[in-house]
């Protein structure tokens, strides 16, 4: 009773004013609404067959391929590049930040369109890698990988930067008084503290790469088997079958659940509760 009490003095009372719930409802709809939708519109008694196309898996084997690589990568590059953001007292350093964060602001296309200059088989680095290797990027599986580590990358970064910013610092000062070096004190009590921020930090990163549909096809083309990912195939499908768009897409709302279910402490927690 005295703890519902303190509840309703701290939230103004019984229940939430007309002015701020209607309009509170309305955004649960919009944001419900439509995964209701698909939930409904499914075609279950088809779903197995649907589900079980060769193409259809094709499209998921790549897409759980490039997804799982680009958080690899995104881990290998982001985890280092988060650490120099909060550790190393750069010049320009929120300049910096603030572009290495503009992919997740970026058209999707636009971004497709920056990694053709860039990487393509005429950009301004791609030119090189088909010239002394013999090997391009655009419409290649790696070049799926490199779309979706450009895209998705930055959201690793900024999760893992926040953390070892609000991270106790005094430890790694600490270790570092007794002897070890930067290599080991990163090792043994940085990545340790930041640990649950990567995780978190790979987890929206893979779900990123996941459903990345205008940097990929962009950069690397719709190739059945090679470059062409679910959201791709589901694009496509709604244009000719939509039955078929519609299972797949409650295949990737299904997988975007799991991704909620494994960020649940981060996100379904209320604040101050253990």
């Amino acid at each position: 009773m005295a703890t519902d009490a303190a509840r309703q003095r701290r939230t103004g009372g019984h229940g939430a004013p007309a002015v701020l719930g209607i309009p509170a409802l309305v955004a649960v709809a919009l944001l419900l609404l439509p995964l209701v939708a698909v939930v409904v519109r499914a075609p279950w008694r088809g779903l197995g067959r649907i589900l079980s196309d060769q193409q259809a898996l094709e499209a998921l084997r790549v897409s759980l391929l490039t997804a799982t690589s680009a958080t690899v990568l995104s881990i290998l590059l982001g985890v280092p590049l988060a650490w120099v953001l909060a550790r190393v007292p750069l010049r320009g350093v929120a300049v910096l930040r603030a572009l290495l964060t503009l992919p997740l602001v970026l058209p999707p296309v636009v971004a497709g369109v920056a990694l053709l200059l860039a990487l393509g088989r005429s950009g301004i680095l791609g030119r090189l890698l088909l010239h002394s290797f013999g090997f391009g990027l655009p419409f290649t599986t790696p070049g799926v990988v490199v779309a979706e580590t450009f895209v998705s990358m930055p959201f690793l970064v900024l999760t893992v930067e926040g953390a070892l910013r609000s991270s106790d610092a005094g430890l790694e000062e600490a270790a570092a008084t007794l002897g070890a070096s930067r290599l080991t004190v990163f090792r043994r009590v940085t990545l340790p503290l930041a640990a649950p921020s990567v995780l978190a930090g790979s987890v929206l990163c893979w779900a990123r790469a996941l459903g990345e549909f205008g940097a990929t096809i962009t950069f690397a083309g719709s190739v059945p088997g090679v470059t062409q990912t679910m959201p791709i195939y589901v694009y496509f499908a709604m244009q000719n079958d939509p039955e078929v768009g519609v299972a797949l897409s409650l295949l990737m709302v299904a997988l975007a659940v799991l991704v909620l279910g494994l960020l649940r402490d981060r996100w379904l927690r209320a604040p101050g509760r253990r």
